[in-house]
């Protein structure tokens, strides 16, 4: 170890104890990636704090020593957003995971950014309330990284994103200092800086207290199932669901490929295997109505070509019908060796063409892609299947997603939904953006990560300026 990275690791050790120091060089490895596996870099320590004042202290000795940090939860993100690119400093917040205060009056939770997503929901559901955002990793990710990348899920489309159930923030600037954003009673007071740190990928700063609102279980619920002989039919109902004035709970739809990925899994449906898409639908609210509101969705499905159409007729099925649908991402292990999940937004009426065009580019590739998606707000998750043991295979599929992404911001969508940019999609903000916008916007990290320290190089397409050689010495490797 060098004497600079010695001095580093010392130093965090002072402020949180030298058992929530890491910097043995093989245990450093469980942290060169998050669910983004294609980029890694080793860091030069991971540090453990255990609350607000620790962090603080950790992030203001770093900013003292110009050395660069990234902040890290339970490392589910798949943009690349907490990977140690350079050596950096990981930031990790796992150890801060209690649920501060519960205010059921009030219907609010304060907690820490290490809280488990569907913990939330699971201590407060005795009283009948839950945390609506519910990506389809709750079961691991963590409400900080949820606010990091303004996490969605499947049921987002009636209920919104991170941001829509998100009150109020504590906040470690890059430079060690705390601020409050925003309030229990959700009003923000002068400019909405809670909005503005929400979905920012760690290049703001550091959360670490969360006020996040709770909603009331619903009392209803119905869950339908609909498999298709064609994909087209299944975008078609699609919009005709919505069309009609339904508005689901969540509406999800898996292709003929998702469909074999998942039957391979620990959740297996049954589908048949000459069908090409299935449709997902939950409808949620009052007792009242709900009935109609099903057979409504039901006809419309039938309008459109539907094979089969059923409704969940106890909660076993509905439960398993929607871990298969989680498990998908996952899933895809069973069918390809490596897999690169996608994340673009369309408009729903444009589903029909830009499938196309996506089996398409899965042609002209040689790479299979996979589609699984929250049909009813047109967020995709296309999955492009390869063989990192093939070369050449990787930076295929890189192209390919790429290539897919173009297609979204063609028809007038979004590059990503609700996994974030990171590492993956800077160059891909160029789709989107103009040079001037892509400046105005880092103007704005300039205010508060002006010597880009915190989670340096992310994002943007633009290099990062602080990978200098004090950093690189400071993580060993100068």
């Amino acid at each position: 170890m060098s004497a600079a990275r010695e001095k580093l690791v010392e130093e965090l050790a002072r402020i949180v104890g030298p058992k929530n120091v890491i910097s043995d060089r093989h245990q450093l490895m469980a942290y060169e990636c998050d669910g983004y596996t294609i980029q890694r870099g080793v860091p030069a320590a991971v540090v453990f704090p255990a609350d607000t004042d620790q962090v603080a202290a950790v992030v203001k000795y770093l900013h003292r020593e110009k050395i660069p940090f990234v902040p890290r939860g339970a490392g589910t993100g798949l943009s690349g957003g907490a990977i140690p690119l350079h050596g950096e400093v990981v930031v990790n917040l796992v150890r801060m995971n209690r649920i501060l205060h519960i205010d059921y009056e009030n219907r609010y939770a304060v907690v820490q950014p290490g809280v488990v997503n569907r913990r939330l929901s699971q201590v407060v559901a005795g009283r009948g309330y839950y945390y609506a955002p519910d990506p389809s990793s709750q079961q691991a990710c963590t409400l900080g990284g949820n606010v990091g990348e303004n996490a969605g899920g499947p049921h987002c489309l009636k209920y919104g994103v991170t941001t829509n159930h998100v009150l109020a923030l504590e906040w470690v600037l890059p430079d060690g200092q705390v601020v409050m954003v925003g309030g229990p009673n959700g009003d923000d007071v002068g400019y909405d800086l809670r909005g503005l740190f929400i979905g920012t990928e760690g290049t703001l700063g550091i959360v670490t207290r969360i006020w996040v609102r709770l909603l009331k279980k619903q009392i209803g619920v119905k869950t339908i199932l609909a498999l298709f002989d064609r994909v087209e039919d299944a975008s078609r109902a699609v919009s005709g669901i919505i069309a009609k004035g339904i508005l689901p709970g969540a509406l999800e739809m898996m292709d003929r490929l998702a469909m074999r990925a998942v039957e391979a899994g620990a959740y297996p449906v049954g589908y048949p295997e000459d069908i090409e898409a299935v449709l997902l639908l939950e409808l949620d609210g009052s007792a009242e109505g709900l009935e109609d509101q099903a057979e409504d969705a039901v006809k419309v499905c039938k309008e459109h070509g539907v094979r089969d159409v059923r409704v969940a007729a106890s909660e076993p099925e509905r439960t398993l019908w929607w871990n298969n649908r989680k498990t998908a991402f996952g899933a895809m292990g069973n069918i390809s060796p490596d897999y690169l999940v996608q994340d673009g937004v369309i408009p729903r009426s444009t589903l029909p063409e830009v499938l196309t065009r996506i089996a398409e580019i899965s042609k002209d590739s040689g790479l299979r892609i996979a589609n699984v998606f929250h049909a009813g707000d047109g967020n995709l998750h296309p999955l492009v299947l390869f063989d990192s043991g093939v070369p050449g295979e990787t930076q295929r599929a890189v192209e390919t997603g790429s290539r897919v992404l173009q297609v979204c911001a063609d028809v007038g969508g979004s590059i990503t939904g609700e996994h974030g940019v990171g590492l993956e999609k800077m160059y891909d903000m160029e789709k989107i953006f103009s040079p001037a916008d892509i400046d105005y916007q880092l103007k704005i990290r300039g205010i508060w990560n002006a010597e880009e320290l915190c989670n340096p190089g992310k994002l943007f397409p633009r290099p990062a300026k602080c990978i200098d050689a004090k950093a690189m010495a400071a993580a060993g490797r100068g």
